[in-house]
């Protein structure tokens, strides 16, 4: 299962992107791209804490996908 970046702009034109699947990413940035990469990168980070601690991983077949 991939896990979806979805994102929303906000008022003031910020992008916010967050990983649903993965609580606490939440990622903003000038732009939708930046905004997702900084998710994804902040995921990769959550996941590789995870498997630091041997805590279960989401089944992944894909890494991300995003959100139309």
């Amino acid at each position: 299962m991939p896990l979806t970046v979805e994102t929303e702009q906000e008022a003031d034109g910020r992008w916010l992107a967050e990983v649903p699947d993965l609580p606490g990413v939440i990622a903003y940035g000038a732009t939708r791209q930046e905004a997702v990469d900084r998710a994804q990168a902040l995921s990769l980070r959550v996941l590789a804490d995870r498997l630091d601690h041997g805590e279960a991983l989401p089944q992944l077949a894909h890494v991300f996908a995003v959100a139309p």
